[in-house]
């Protein structure tokens, strides 16, 4: 019995090589109403962590976003409302950044911390530079308030890891006056960052102990405090660091005998310099004669 050949398969039912039909595209998923309005808000957020507000218009979100002009005002009334609500995002973001377990050294504590917020302030610089700056046109009642809330949200988590009982109004103004320095500080580095961002962050910290510090050397239930934070300090801490910086100062020529002329206990006071006094004028030479 003859064998049969098998027969090559119909061009009907085997594509030639190289002609493989392409996948079926999958179509594009409709974004809800809320993924679009969060989708709008992170694209702004991008651009305006980039850029200073003033210069991203509405056209520029809605490339980013692959959407159209009308479809961003559909969402929002304009630039400004959706540079608010990106703002107000990147606030609880910022805010957030500021919490931290209150485990170990307080000055490892806030060195973290700070590495967080400087790192934030180099991933969205422009935006937050011309806001705080107030030179932005975009600047408002709404934005004054979301950083208002970050400085209130940052002055607490401070306090909470001092863990007082009540914090005195002296140490509350230190804490505000070092959140309104480290501000200044971090967008002056975004200007030239001439300085390495960790040694930023170390000298911020630094800053911190050093203001404590003199706050505790004017009431003494926080310098009774002060001792505990001390004690758990490491050496190798932001806080030992310090203190060596501090004692080295002792070696320069003439500064230990300085400060020591200075710790001194004054005399009594003397009052103020009178002074020369007005001019007498010439004397009198005139005398009354007895009677």
């Amino acid at each position: 019995m003859a064998s049969r050949t098998p027969s090559a398969p119909s061009p009907a039912s085997a594509p030639a090589r190289g002609d493989r039909p392409e996948p079926a595209v999958r179509p594009r998923r409709r974004l809800s109403v809320d993924e679009r309005r969060e989708q709008l808000i992170a694209v702004a957020l991008e651009l305006f962590s980039h850029r200073p507000p003033e210069e991203v218009s509405i056209d520029d979100i809605a490339a980013a976003a692959g959407a159209s002009r009308p479809l961003v005002y559909h969402y929002f009334p304009g630039k400004q409302a959706i540079y608010e609500e990106s703002l107000r995002r990147a606030g609880r973001e910022l805010s957030a950044r500021f919490e931290e377990p209150a485990e170990g050294p307080l000055s490892a504590r806030l060195y973290r911390v700070m590495g967080r917020y400087l790192d934030f302030v180099q991933s969205h610089g422009p935006g937050f530079a011309a806001l705080l700056r107030g030179g932005s046109v975009t600047a408002s009642t709404n934005t004054s308030a979301v950083i208002d809330e970050v400085r209130k949200a940052a002055h607490d988590q401070i306090l909470g890891h001092l863990a007082l009982p009540s914090p005195s109004p002296g140490l509350r103004l230190t804490v505000r006056a070092w959140i309104a320095n480290a501000e200044i500080t971090s967008l002056e580095w975004l200007a030239d960052r001439s300085v390495p961002l960790e040694e930023l962050q170390l000298h911020l910290v630094q800053e911190f102990v050093a203001a404590l510090t003199l706050t505790a050397a004017r009431e003494p239930a926080l310098a009774a405090e002060l001792a505990g934070f001390f004690a758990d300090e490491r050496p190798d801490g932001p806080t030992g660091r310090l203190v060596r910086d501090l004692a080295g100062l002792l070696a320069v020529p003439g500064l230990a005998d300085a400060l020591t002329g200075l710790a001194a206990e004054p005399g009594p006071n003397p009052g103020p310099n009178p002074g020369p006094g007005p001019d007498p004028g010439p004397a009198d030479d005139t005398r009354s004669e007895a009677g």
